[in-house]
């Protein structure tokens, strides 16, 4: 049988500016890691450290251990799972490869070998700008190199991220012995018919006894197959009748199956491979319509919502991401009504702990191949690169059932067409040859059960510009770069892959990241953490827009631009979700943080939920209740996603800001499952100017519509009770109490609360449950309560 032994241990890194300087290394792991492990760099996440260690992705770095020889088998080989990035790999001096790739592993026969193993990685840089020397220049939304190189690309930097560029064996080493032969890869195609689930295990092998005769066993459960293996294939298949369906969350359970391979030559064992398989059918509808061209995933016959977030990698240093930490921030995903996760073209193939907690979980996996923002260049050493990577991703990938579609680029097809690329490139290549050649190729020849599309944003041809939002998928950045996010109304894209609002992370997080700092919007600290072009500025005119800018008061600002945030986002899904079926999913930029920023996430880069967070409870919630704007009066709409119908009373109030209530009604609807439904607010309790506003309460579910924006209400000045309740703290208003906001790491830095912005009516209460609070204490609870004030 197989034999694998991780080397994990023994390796040590050599400074490349004194030849006799070793740190002790740690394997999977990074330079920067090991640097800091020694205590020779500052955290570059604290302050402006980041400008402290850029040197570091200038220089050259050396792995280095002891490797000795197996024995008892045929064939021994050394494996890197991933080696980032640009690297010569050489045994007691001899050379064994030369590699350039972050996304792929490599193995080498080192079959009697033994002495110095040296990993010689060469400057991401040195080898992007010698690349760039040979093909020429790309343009880019950014001007470091990252497309000549194929290595994470938001290591280089980002409008979220630091510039860390880093190297280093960032993805497990292990020495495998084996004898006669041994599996190279198993494709696994999973389909579901009449009830019946079918596996076809495609089995690549590789052999060190040409004459062996060989098979392949199967098995899920009691269901047994066996096949041959001609040469160095074999196809060998399982049915499972009545097999049981795996679902999106929110839709069904997860029905998950163990499948086991065995190589097996006579009565001998040779090597084994196992994965977890679910059964599901996956479609992509992009039919043309009197709307334009449709964009809605199909699960097992079910036309989705999808009620997505965007992913980017959760460290810089993604060596650190735990599968600990994975569970830890998917779960967010999906307590906060998350169904789909897209994972961002400027990152990675993730590591298998990530989907195999979506499979878990029921979260759908978008994934991007990792192209963004820039033209890529098409000639080699990159094309061969490209495509070495795409064949092993999809087949490593291709057993996890989350994994519903494959995406060819992020921005590069809309960034060719506006971003003024096409004059500047002259007909040099630029990824198209990618986008709609070789990655659909290499989809359809080994996965070909699930969907491709050639980019996002995509309008599905070149008959319609790019990110035209009548025609497939559309990225709705005008809001916050240019306008108000009333923007979102105007239009209702078919399926918007991208969107968001900037705020800062939460308050013990800033204090962690910047300590000793006054802090400021414009202070020195949250300037650095601020990487978005103009970010500042565009945070402060998207809360003139709706507050008196709170002028040397940081706290106010914090909490304002959190409101800001949550508000932006919740326009766009309410909307957009209000346009079922025409818009069939939402993807909010952004779920994660790799860093303590000020960015577009709804989770920091220390983990903390942002009140956005606690908001798409509500946004993606199988029900939503919503009010909008509609031929000269209001129209309440009624979301239903969930599965059965929805029939309920409405009670409608027009309400004085003041406190007293000036009018009610009660209207009733009934939506069908999967519907929306629109009911008309009757006239007599359509709020009249910025004094009013309507109170919609459907059992637990409420909306609220304010017909003016905050600077022009006169709030009364906000008057409530704290009291301490069982786990946490009991809220009761005596005036209106809009967007109330318990930020519970002020009270302890490992504190959490349970909801976020909530309003109460004058008379009503909340309780909120704080996790984390070691002292409770009301007058402390009350110092860390917000909510929105009168205009001073």
């Amino acid at each position: 049988m197989l034999q694998a032994t991780p080397l994990t241990e023994g390796w040590i890194l050599r400074h490349p500016d004194d030849a006799g300087a070793v740190l002790p290394a740690t394997v999977p792991g990074c330079v920067h890691t090991d640097l800091l492990a020694a205590g020779l760099i500052p955290d570059p996440f604290l302050g402006a450290n980041e400008a402290e260690v850029a040197w570091v992705g200038r220089r050259e770095w050396t792995y280095e251990r002891r490797l000795r020889a197996g024995t008892g088998h045929e064939q021994t080989d050394l494996v890197f799972d991933g080696l980032d990035t640009a690297a010569e790999i050489l045994l007691d001096g001899r050379v064994l490869g030369r590699v350039r790739n972050m996304h792929r592993s490599y193995r080498f026969d080192v079959t009697g070998l033994e002495g110095l193993l040296t990993v010689r990685f060469a400057s991401a840089y040195a080898e992007a700008e010698a690349v760039r020397g040979r093909l020429g220049e790309r343009p880019g939304a950014y001007a470091e190199p990252y497309q000549y190189i194929r290595k994470m690309a938001c290591s280089f930097g980002w409008d979220w991220g630091p510039t860390l560029v880093t190297a280093g064996i960032w993805r497990p080493v292990r020495l495998e012995q084996w004898s006669t032969a041994r599996i190279a890869r198993v494709r696994p195609l999973v389909t579901v018919e009449d009830g019946t689930g079918r596996v076809e295990l495609r089995v690549d092998v590789e052999r060190s006894r040409v004459e062996a005769e060989l098979t392949v066993e199967a098995r899920i459960g009691d269901v047994r197959a066996r096949g041959r293996i001609d040469g160095t294939e074999g196809v060998v298949r399982l049915d499972v009748p009545g097999a049981e369906l795996w679902w999106p969350r929110g839709y069904g359970e997860q029905a998950l199956y163990d499948v086991e391979v065995t190589l097996v030559h006579g009565t001998e064992a040779l090597d084994g491979w196992r994965r977890r398989i679910g059964f599901r059918s996956i479609g992509l509808d992009t039919s043309a319509d009197a709307h334009g061209t449709g964009f809605t995933l199909v699960v097992n016959g079910e036309r989705l919502f999808a009620r997505g977030v965007n992913w980017i990698p959760d460290d810089v240093f993604p060596s650190r991401v735990t599968a600990g930490r994975y569970r830890r921030r998917l779960t967010q995903a999906a307590d906060a009504g998350v169904d789909l996760v897209r994972v961002w073209g400027g990152g990675i193939y993730e590591s298998e702990d990530f989907y195999t907690a979506c499979d878990e979980l029921g979260l759908l996996v978008w994934q991007d191949f990792p192209f963004a923002c820039a033209a890529y260049p098409e000639e080699q050493p990159l094309r061969g690169e490209v495509e070495a990577e795409a064949r092993e991703n999809v087949v490593r990938l291709m057993p996890h059932p989350s994994l519903v579609l494959w995406n060819g680029n992020n921005e590069n097809l809309w960034g060719f067409r506006d971003w003024g690329w096409e004059p500047r490139l002259a007909g040099d290549s630029w990824g198209e040859g990618y986008y709609l050649g070789l990655l659909p190729r290499v989809v359809a020849e080994l996965d070909p059960t699930r969907p491709y599309t050639a980019g996002s944003p995509w309008s599905g041809s070149w008959r319609h510009h790019p990110n035209d939002p009548a025609h497939g998928t559309h990225h709705s950045w005008e809001v916050w770069n240019r306008v108000d996010y009333d923007g979102y109304r105007r239009d209702v894209p078919r399926f918007v892959a991208e969107f968001g609002w900037q705020a800062p992370p939460a308050y013990a997080t800033l204090r962690r990241a910047l300590p000793g700092e006054a802090l400021a919007p414009d202070s020195p600290g949250m300037l650095h953490h601020q990487k978005a072009d103009d970010g500042n500025g565009k945070l402060r005119r998207g809360l003139e827009r709706h507050f008196a800018f709170p002028e040397g008061d940081f706290d106010r600002w914090h909490y304002l631009t959190q409101v800001n945030q949550a508000r932006a986002v919740a326009a766009g899904i309410e909307h957009w979700r209000s346009h079922w079926p025409v818009c069939a999913g939402t993807i909010v930029w952004q779920l994660n943080d790799c860093w303590p920023v000020t960015s577009w996430a709804a989770i920091d880069g220390d983990g903390r939920e942002k009140p956005l967070h606690h908001e798409l409870r509500r946004l993606y919630a199988d029900r939503l209740l919503t009010l909008r704007e509609e031929d000269g009066g209001l129209t309440l709409v009624a979301v239903n996603q969930a599965a059965g119908g929805w029939s309920q009373a409405v009670l409608l109030r027009r309400v004085s800001v003041a406190g007293p209530v000036l009018g009610a009604a009660r209207v009733e609807f009934t939506a069908g499952r999967r519907a929306v439904t629109r009911v008309p607010v009757p006239a007599e309790v359509v709020p009249n100017g910025a004094k009013e506003f309507l109170v919609a309460d459907a059992g637990e579910l409420r909306a609220l519509h304010f017909p003016a924006s905050d600077r022009e209400i006169p709030y009364p000045r906000p008057e409530f009770d704290v009291t301490l309740a069982p786990g946490g703290i009991t809220v009761r208003a005596h005036t209106l109490v809009r967007d109330l906001l318990l930020q519970a790491d002020r009270l302890e830095p490992g504190a959490r609360a349970d909801r976020g912005l909530v309003t109460l009516l004058p008379g009503e209460r909340v309780t909120i449950q704080v996790t984390g609070w070691k002292t409770p204490d009301a007058a402390a609870a009350r110092s860390a309560l917000y909510c929105v004030e009168p205009t001073r």
